[in-house]
């Protein structure tokens, strides 16, 4: 008899614990490449908390919107921009009520670490296509669907700008790509995130856009609509705004807004 009792509550307990070992599924995050170290470090720690290590793809906000569009199994989209959160939201492809945007960031000139040193006044009228000398190229975001591009045509067009740079761009698939170009003294120029320059030794901030001169830098997060039942995501996403990362994100250079 009490081992029958036994056998009855082992499996009541089977029937119990099942799920919750299915329930630690390996979660993928789509995120912007400007977060890659960052994030990066996060995951490691969320791991050392005794987590399965989340499965990370970092790329453009809008090839990763795109990609969710078109059915890719991503839990976490963390974007780098507002718009391409909200293309996402237009389509109901994510869940409304997690959607929360706990990151700034500041959009700045690049130069080549070893690039003579001169004074740069980001102001409206100066002239920075001087700058770039006869063959010379400003190594960008793409503007037609980067976010980093986005904001610094919004910052070439409060310059008075955007007529004379706008043929001499090196466009790049992704911020990060762009901050290469100018790393590898490809482009004199680049624009990107302050925090993309400070993940390199290989190039030097030359001057910092006024916050005014362009929309603010705003990173929203969200859990896709696939992932909206997934309790692990929403611990995930909570960890990732709360009070455990946020020493991490301000390490790495953003700016918290929650």
């Amino acid at each position: 008899m009490r081992r029958r009792c036994l056998l009855t509550t082992a499996a009541a307990f089977g029937v119990v614990a099942a799920p919750a070992v299915r329930a630690q599924t390996t979660l993928t995050v789509f995120a912007a490449a400007s977060l890659t170290d960052a994030l990066r470090a996060l995951a490691q720690q969320w791991q050392a908390a005794g987590h399965p290590a989340p499965r990370l793809s970092f790329a453009a906000s809008s090839a990763l919107a795109r990609q969710i569009e078109q059915g890719a199994p991503a839990d976490l989209f963390l974007s780098a921009d507002e718009p391409w959160m909200d293309y996402l939201q237009q389509r109901n492809l994510i869940a409304n009520d997690t959607r929360i945007s706990p990151l700034a960031n500041a959009l700045v000139l690049v130069v080549p670490a070893d690039a003579p040193r001169r004074d740069i006044a980001l102001t409206r009228g100066f002239d920075l296509a001087a700058l770039l000398g006869a063959n010379g190229r400003l190594a960008v975001g793409d503007p037609a669907h980067v976010p980093a591009g986005r904001y610094a045509r919004a910052a070439l067009q409060w310059m008075g700008q955007w007529g004379a740079l706008e043929p001499r761009l090196a466009r790049a698939d992704n911020v990060r790509a762009a901050l290469l170009l100018v790393e590898r003294g490809e482009a004199p120029f680049g624009i990107v995130y302050a925090t993309d320059a400070a993940a390199t030794r290989g190039v030097r901030v030359a001057a910092t856009f006024p916050a005014g001169s362009h929309p603010p830098v705003s990173y929203p997060f969200a859990i896709t609509r696939r992932a909206e039942g997934n309790a692990q995501a929403r611990d995930f996403l909570r960890f990732l705004t709360g009070a455990d990362a946020a020493p991490v994100w301000q390490r790495f250079g953003f700016q918290l807004t929650q």
